[in-house]
């Protein structure tokens, strides 16, 4: 099952830093809050990624293309023509497809020009821009035992997102205004979907929140997974900075793996 990252927004609310680079490539610990996320699905066993970029595409690319260097140690040998000898390597065993999907594409259109590299099957899809803690087998077990076409996982927290609207058995009735007093369910992305969600989708100015999630609920085929655990999104610099010193002081909920 691949893993699907939207990583191509301008970053709007976090400018001090997306003004020089885009917002997933934005580092807690010395390492980009992507690379964070992909290390959760990846301890989960998710391992095959698609990366949905816009914004200074080229950067994550570049990234990539370096990772190894990023991650090991390297002699440059020059006595013998130009030689690269790497030591203790400690590159994941991931595959990474990076697309440029368009610097003002929304973001369910992001999501339906990677349709090509995603195939016939069902696939992960979260933003690039928020930690957890949640168990995504659990989550695709979850998924796979209600038979719906799309599953998000909602949390509850007191911030500025999409409320959900929950019916008892997990499916989402709609969405209504954000309020920052609501203590109720939002949502916080880490989703499983069916290719047939695709199809809900239609082109580059489609927002998979509004148009692609309304939809997907007049049909009944959007449930929720309910999290209880940590969630944390990078919108600002305050919260930039909380993650950060929740890595430093290793008391990240978000760290599964070893």
């Amino acid at each position: 099952m691949k893993v699907v990252l939207l990583a191509g927004g301008l970053g709007t609310r976090i400018s001090e830093e997306s003004e020089y680079r885009p917002k997933p490539m934005i580092e807690i610990g010395g390492m980009p809050i992507l690379w964070h996320i992909m290390k959760e699905y990846s301890y989960y066993g998710f391992q095959d990624f698609v990366i949905c970029a816009g914004y200074k595409q080229h950067m994550i690319k570049e990234w990539f293309a370096d990772y190894f260097l990023h991650t090991s140690d390297v002699t440059f040998d020059f006595t013998q023509g130009e030689k690269i000898i790497l030591h203790n390597q400690h590159t994941e065993p991931w595959r990474v497809t990076v697309v440029d999907t368009g610097l003002k594409t929304m973001t369910g259109g992001r999501i339906k020009r990677v349709q090509p590299y995603i195939g016939d099957e069902a696939f992960l899809m979260t933003y690039g821009d928020g930690v957890c803690d949640v168990n995504i087998a659990k989550l695709v077990a979850f998924h796979e035992k209600h038979g719906k076409l799309a599953t998000l996982t909602a949390v509850r927290q007191k911030q500025q997102k999409g409320v959900l609207d929950i019916n008892w058995d997990n499916s989402v009735r709609g969405f209504r205004e954000k309020n920052i007093e609501d203590g109720v369910p939002i949502n916080a992305g880490y989703m499983v979907l069916e290719p047939e969600v695709f199809d809900f989708i239609e082109g580059d100015d489609t927002i998979f929140e509004k148009a692609t999630m309304d939809r997907l609920v007049a049909d009944g085929q959007l449930m929720s997974y309910q999290h209880e655990g940590f969630w944390q999104c990078m919108d600002t610099q305050y919260e930039h900075q909380l993650l950060e010193e929740m890595w430093e002081e290793n008391r990240a909920p978000w760290k599964v793996w070893d």
